[in-house]
């Protein structure tokens, strides 16, 4: 399938991807996002010559730099160099943007970043994970395995995952492991031979009217699948059920229904973590007991291994490959352990997920008491999600919450919510929240008010993470000498 990019920009990315990366200066405007940094990531690897600017500087940004990639400053018309061939953007940077004026101004191809991945995902076997939860999980535990089972896939994934040395990767293989994400509907530049959709939930309603425009969305992307390609489906979601009527490509299902293809069977709690039967139409191809905790990740490995199996993995290389998978980073991440005060870190940021982490944690670590410092991010999802937030937090006994986390929304609609009216609604419910601005006062309140036993989870898809690491060195400065 040829790319959907149109001449210039098809030109220069025929030259990266078959001629000679080296000669090509690319640069990515937001290089710091989940995707853009694993995007760079994998084009350096190609040779491509990378430049790049964020807003906030990162670890991620400086390991970029420190593997070669030029950074510079954010918003100027100056910092896209003069020899750029061709200029990628994130789909939270607006189309004023100076660097983005700046390019168009001087001729240069401007594409969003999911533009350069489908073109570049359209000339490999692709497989695409989407959903409104479970992506980068799931596309990781998946590149994890094919690459264990010696396929050695190419992998972007919006997470970074030690065992696969970072978030994206370069293989000889081919095939081409994806999160495919909805926002600004970037999924439908995909066009994979295999494509998953975990789940469809309301989110990104900055960009949907509604939920009935996000499932659209996801029957459009699943119908860009080629006749010879295959559909995964989640067979417990009823929006995902709809969607396998309109579908024309061969469909399987996964889940914890009868009818699913791909099916979890005798789930029992072992350690805190779910061991499970794997049966496909009927037969039962034998037991997996994963690292990863929560129900939640027993769908995620089942639709790791209904696309493992189409790929040609054999039952016991995947069983191993799938059990010895660790995880990606900020996903329930320990952080560290001191004085019997365990701190985990985690990007949920959707209520469902927050539900299903805390869950996961319940079970796991059997707290003396589970505490959640909880940074919402958006205000618009805040806002459109409020009460289903402030429903998301009973298997916590203590919830902090810090001011909302400013990206992609206008003034205008950081004027109409706040993080108290969070707080207010998660007390109503019958929880017990309190609303703590700054990061400092809030490492400093978990310091005094922790005890062993106790398990501390800071959880969001922002900068909050730097809560977990400041209260375990507060946590360690208390230690007696």
């Amino acid at each position: 399938m040829s790319p959907i990019i149109t001449s210039p920009a098809a030109e220069v990315l025929a030259r990266l991807i078959h001629g000679e990366p080296e000669k090509l200066r690319i640069h990515l405007v937001g290089i710091g996002g989940c995707g853009m940094s694993a995007l760079a990531g994998l084009l350096l690897r190609r040779g491509a010559r990378l430049s790049g600017s964020d807003q906030c500087l990162s670890r991620t940004i400086t390991q970029l730099a420190e593997a070669g990639a030029l950074i510079t400053a954010h918003g100027l018309p100056a910092s896209v160099p003069r020899d750029t061939d061709l200029v990628v953007a994130s789909a939270a940077i607006p189309s004023d943007q100076a660097e983005l004026v700046e390019a168009r101004r001087r001729g240069i191809p401007v594409v969003k970043y999911a533009e350069l991945l489908g073109a570049v995902l359209a000339r490999h076997d692709g497989i695409a994970i989407s959903g409104t939860h479970g992506k980068s999980t799931t596309a990781a535990w998946l590149a994890f395995v094919l690459r264990r089972a010696g396929l050695d896939p190419s992998f972007v994934v919006g997470a970074v995952v030690e065992q696969l040395g970072g978030g994206s990767g370069v293989g000889s293989g081919p095939h081409f492991v994806a999160e495919a994400c909805e926002y600004d509907r970037s999924f439908l530049n995909l066009h994979p031979r295999r494509a998953a959709i975990l789940n469809i939930e309301e989110d990104h309603l900055d960009c949907y009217r509604n939920i009935d425009e996000i499932q659209a969305a996801f029957a459009t992307f699943a119908g860009g699948i080629p006749p010879d390609g295959l559909v995964l489906l989640n067979a417990a979601d009823a929006r995902c059920r709809a969607i396998a009527t309109e579908v024309t490509t061969a469909v399987q299902t996964f889940g914890a229904v009868s009818d699913a293809d791909w099916r979890a069977l005798n789930m029992t709690l072992l350690d805190g973590r779910y061991a499970f039967d794997v049966a496909y139409r009927g037969n039962t191809l034998g037991r997996l007991h994963p690292r990863l905790p929560g129900r939640h990740n027993v769908d995620n490995a089942l639709a790791v291994v209904a696309l493992a199996h189409d790929c040609g993995v054999p039952w016991e290389a995947l069983r191993q490959a799938l059990e010895d998978f660790h995880g990606a980073r900020r996903r329930l991440e320990r952080r560290g352990e001191v004085g019997g005060v365990l701190v985990l870190d985690d990007y949920a940021h959707h209520p469902t997920e927050i539900r299903a982490t805390l869950q996961a944690a319940r079970e796991r670590y059997n707290p003396r008491h589970l505490w959640c410092v909880f940074q919402p991010h958006q205000h618009s999802r805040t806002r459109f999600l409020l009460a289903d937030f402030a429903r998301s937090f009973g298997a916590a006994d203590r919830v902090v919450v810090p001011e909302i986390y400013f990206v992609r929304d206008s003034q205008r609609e950081r004027e109409l919510v706040r993080a108290e009216d969070l707080v207010e609604r998660i007390n109503a419910a019958g929880g017990q929240a309190a609303y703590v601005p700054q990061f400092a006062d809030i490492a400093a309140l978990l310091a005094r008010e922790t005890h062993p036993g106790d398990v501390v989870i800071t959880m969001g898809a922002g900068n909050i993470w730097k809560v977990a690491d400041e209260l375990v060195e507060r946590l360690r400065a208390n230690l007696p000498a």
